[in-house]
């Protein structure tokens, strides 16, 4: 079994038992809810019919997602995973909204709870349940980064808390005869939606594209520095398409005295480690050489990089090239987002590298800091 098929029968089978799970207390809150009169439980069983349907469209979207590429989209359907995740988030954003509305009016007219003990035992056990259920399908979805399963067990977690308000106004009315219940039924609501709008956003966040994890980062381009024909590893650009799926592009540093032969078999060597090590496929790997036949060329390079850090903008210097014969002088700088204007720093680089050397060509290119780069 592949490790992505063992990862969906994961996923598909935890949110079954979340399915079966939430149906179950559905059922018990609805009756419980109608035959008390509890608004808040009511609203609770509502919820919790919510988590059900957020279980099947985990489920769908794990078997969309699990499609092979085809030519209309050669990089998968792993994305598709965020999309439920996504679907997930308003399906508990509309459960917050018509639990507040409802709230509200049960706030305007209210009605007089009727508790019986049979009531509380069957929500209070409701209770036992949430816990072990959210951190069981949160925990899991951690293990297979899902998305869904994760956001899907922060949400029973949160349902755990909101069962267990409903057994706090329960007790206040019997003991006190305050009833709390359209009022508690607003708060949790507002507490489903605050939730719901958490989920959207850090959907929404991986869906336009984050920095690759800086932990993920630092190992492949360790890989890519352990050869020893190569001198640094830049410019490293990672491409997620789902869950684990990642498609990327690098530039490596080597000496000028590569043949075309040497550098593709090194090419191919540091792909397929890559690949084996942590399953990221470099569909480019670019080359910057480095002088080796000038020591001329070295002392140039440690002056043009004391002249580029005097800007505090400038992140990092590297693909640094001197070319005698045609008097050219090549290299790239990250300059920094915290930058006001990042074009300005680039020129002001340009400008100063240029006073010291008016009798080159210059190519500075601008890089922009995709990982977690720091200077050099």
């Amino acid at each position: 079994m592949s490790g992505q098929t063992s990862r969906d029968r994961i996923i598909i089978r935890t949110s079954i038992i979340g399915i079966l799970a939430n149906v179950f207390l559905a059922g018990f809150k609805a009756v419980v809810g109608m035959t008390a009169n509890s608004i808040a439980i009511v609203m609770d069983a509502v919820n919790n019919l919510s988590d059900a349907a957020s279980s099947v469209i985990t489920i769908a979207g794990t078997k969309l997602a699990g499609k092979e590429p085809d030519r209309k989209h050669p990089f998968g359907y792993g994305r598709v995973e965020y999309l439920s995740a996504m679907v997930i988030s308003f399906l508990v954003l509309y459960a917050g909204i018509t639990a507040f509305v409802e709230s509200v009016k049960k706030i305007v007219t209210p009605d007089t709870p009727d508790y019986s003990a049979a009531a509380l035992i069957i929500v209070a056990a409701a209770v036992l349940v949430k816990i072990f259920l959210g951190r069981y399908v949160k925990r899991t979805g951690e293990q297979v980064n899902s998305d869904s399963l994760v956001n899907s067990g922060q949400d029973a977690v949160l349902d755990s808390v909101i069962s267990a308000s409903t057994l706090v106004a329960a007790g206040i009315y019997l003991l006190f005869h305050i009833s709390l219940e359209a009022w508690l039924g607003a708060i949790i609501a507002l507490v489903i939606i605050k939730s719901g709008l958490g989920m959207l956003s850090e959907t929404i966040s991986r869906i336009l594209g984050e920095r690759a994890d800086a932990q993920m980062v630092r190992d492949i381009k360790a890989t890519i520095n352990s050869y020893p024909e190569i001198s640094g590893a830049y410019d490293l650009v990672l491409h997620n398409y789902g869950p684990d799926s990642y498609n990327g592009s690098v530039h490596i540093e080597v000496p000028d005295t590569l043949s075309a032969d040497e550098l593709d078999k090194l090419v191919r060597r540091v792909t397929a480690d890559v690949v084996r090590k942590h399953n990221v496929i470099l569909t480019a790997i670019g080359v910057y050489s480095y002088n080796t036949k000038d020591p001329e060329a070295a002392e140039t390079r440690e002056k043009v990089r004391r002249i580029v850090k005097e800007n505090p903008y400038v992140l990092q210097m590297h693909g640094f090239y001197m070319d005698k014969e045609e008097k050219t002088l090549r290299f790239d700088i990250v300059v920094s987002f915290d930058a006001k204007d990042r074009r300005q720093v680039h020129q002001d680089v340009v400008d100063r590298v240029q006073k010291a050397y008016p009798d080159y060509t210059l190519q500075i290119a601008m890089d922009i800091d995709f990982s977690d780069i720091g200077k050099a």
